[in-house]
């Protein structure tokens, strides 16, 4: 560049002078200002118009909350029913009391003088507790029609006890009893009864069967036995079990409170083959 015009010209030019200005690099230089200041307007113009979109939306919402119109609305009185005060109602009647039975005033003897007996304490004469319940105190009331069973003492506590009342069946068969019923004479007379009696199967013998075989049956009030089977054991021996129990006559029969029952009983009967 000459030196004349050194002074006049652009600092751009003084940079890029003899350098290739097609480049970009001059262009984008020489035009930095130019596009400073239009991105700056638009900048402002943009800043303006969202001011002067919040100052229009701020005025209309205004202008809308002046022209709306609140009524106020009144609620109906509402009528409350009012509770009535309903009588209770009544107590149902009472059940009419039970008459009253006729009864003894019963105090356990004491052995004392006869002039330290009080009236009261004196017994009932026996015509007078036929129809009369027997208590511990006296009292009046209508005749006792059902039968009275004798008072039980406990030890002159003054506890009065109605006597137990058996409700056992004793007609039916027992599967459990107190005493079960046995063979007369007990297991030694059962053991005489078998070598007796018993006869060992040929077709056992045979096969070399043998084991226990027990066999259930009845043996009633009386003794008698009735009911026979076999109810385990090889099949070959249950025959001979069933026809000694059939053969054995009367058993004592089986014992429940006391008193004879008709009850079940299982026989174990052993059979077993003699080893050479």
């Amino acid at each position: 560049m000459e030196v004349n015009k050194i002074l006049s010209a652009d600092i751009l030019d003084i940079i890029f002078e003899g350098r290739n200005k097609e480049y970009g690099a001059y262009e984008l230089r020489k035009t930095y200002n130019k596009r400073l200041t239009i991105a700056l307007i638009g900048t402002a113009a943009f800043c303006l118009l969202l001011f002067l979109g919040y100052f229009l939306a701020n005025t209309i919402a205004e202008n809308a909350k002046k022209n709306m119109v609140v009524q106020d609305v009144q609620l109906e009185d509402v009528k409350t029913e009012e509770k009535r005060n309903e009588p209770p109602p009544p107590p149902p009647p009472k059940p009419p009391e039970p008459p009253k039975v006729e009864m003894a005033k019963f105090t356990p003897p004491k052995i004392v003088k006869d002039e330290e007996v009080k009236e009261d304490e004196k017994p009932p004469e026996i015509e007078k507790l036929e129809d009369t319940k027997i208590g511990t105190v006296n009292q009046e009331g209508i005749k006792d029609e059902g039968i009275t069973a004798p008072p039980v003492q406990d030890d002159g506590k003054g506890v009065v006890e109605a006597p137990k009342k058996d409700e056992e069946d004793y007609d039916k068969t027992f599967t459990k009893v107190e005493i079960e019923s046995e063979y007369p004479g007990g297991t030694g007379a059962w053991m005489r009864y078998l070598n007796k009696n018993f006869k060992y199967p040929q077709d056992a013998i045979d096969n070399e069967i043998q084991g226990t075989v027990v066999v259930q049956f009845i043996v009633d009030k009386e003794g008698n036995v009735s009911d026979v089977e076999a109810v385990s054991g090889p099949s070959e021996l249950k025959d001979e079990a069933i026809r000694v129990i059939k053969k054995s006559g009367k058993w004592t029969p089986a014992v429940q409170n006391g008193r004879q029952v008709k009850s079940y009983k299982k026989q174990p009967i052993v059979f077993k083959l003699e080893t050479n």
